[in-house]
C-alpha cells in the first residue's frame, strides 16, 4: 500500500494549487494522509475528488466549513498498521513521550503545524512522522511531502521528497 503523507497545504493562501508533483503522488498513491492547515475547502474537494482514499485532520488554521466535515485526531488501520493523523503535538521537547502517550495503542503518528519535516521514535515504537509543507517552506531548505509503503502491519520505504523552487 502506497502512502502520500502531507500537511500545512495552505490554499490558497501560501499558493494557489498544490505543487504537480505532489499532484502526480496523489494520483499513484492507494492512501494520502493529510494532517491540517488546509485553509480552504475546496483544496479538501478536489483531494476527495482526486484520491482513491483520503484521512485527514483540520489544523488551527481552518475554519469553520473545514471543522465540520474534519475530525481534530483521524485513526485508521491500513495494512494492519494502526494510524493517528493529527495536526498539532505541541514543542519538540519531550514530543515523544508526550505523543507515546496519548497515543499509545498506534504504531504510527501523522502531525503537522510546524512545516518542519520530523521522523522519529518514541520510547514503545510509535513514529512520529511531519511531513513538512508543499507549500509554504519557512525556514527549511525546502517545501516538502513524505511517501512511504505499508504491508503487514510494517511502514518502510518512508521518503522526504523536497520540491523544487516555485
Amino acid at each position: 500500500m502506497q502512502l502520500v503523507i502531507t500537511a500545512d497545504t495552505h490554499v490558497p493562501k501560501r499558493a494557489r494549487d498544490l505543487p504537480a508533483p505532489l499532484w502526480a503522488a496523489i494520483d499513484a498513491a492507494d492512501v494520502v494522509l493529510h494532517a491540517g492547515d488546509w485553509v480552504d475547502v475546496s483544496l479538501l474537494d478536489a483531494l476527495t475528488a482526486r484520491a482513491r482514499r483520503l484521512v485527514a485532520v483540520y489544523g488551527n488554521n481552518d475554519g469553520p466549513d473545514l471543522r465540520a466535515r474534519l475530525p481534530e485526531v483521524a485513526r485508521v488501520e491500513l495494512a494492519g498498521l494502526r494510524v493517528a493523523v493529527v495536526h498539532e503535538t505541541g514543542p519538540k521537547t519531550r514530543r515523544e513521550e508526550r505523543c507515546a502517550a496519548r497515543f499509545p495503542d498506534c504504531d504510527l503518528l501523522v502531525f503537522g503545524h510546524s512545516h518542519i519535516p520530523w521522523d522519529s521514535v518514541a520510547p514503545g515504537g510509535l513514529r512520529l512522522l511531519n511531513p513538512g509543507s508543499p507549500t509554504d517552506r519557512r525556514a527549511q531548505p525546502h517545501a516538502t511531502y513524505l511517501t512511504a509503503r505499508v504491508a503487514a502491519g510494517r511502514l518502510d520505504e518512508v521518503e522526504l521528497h523536497r520540491l523544487p523552487p516555485r
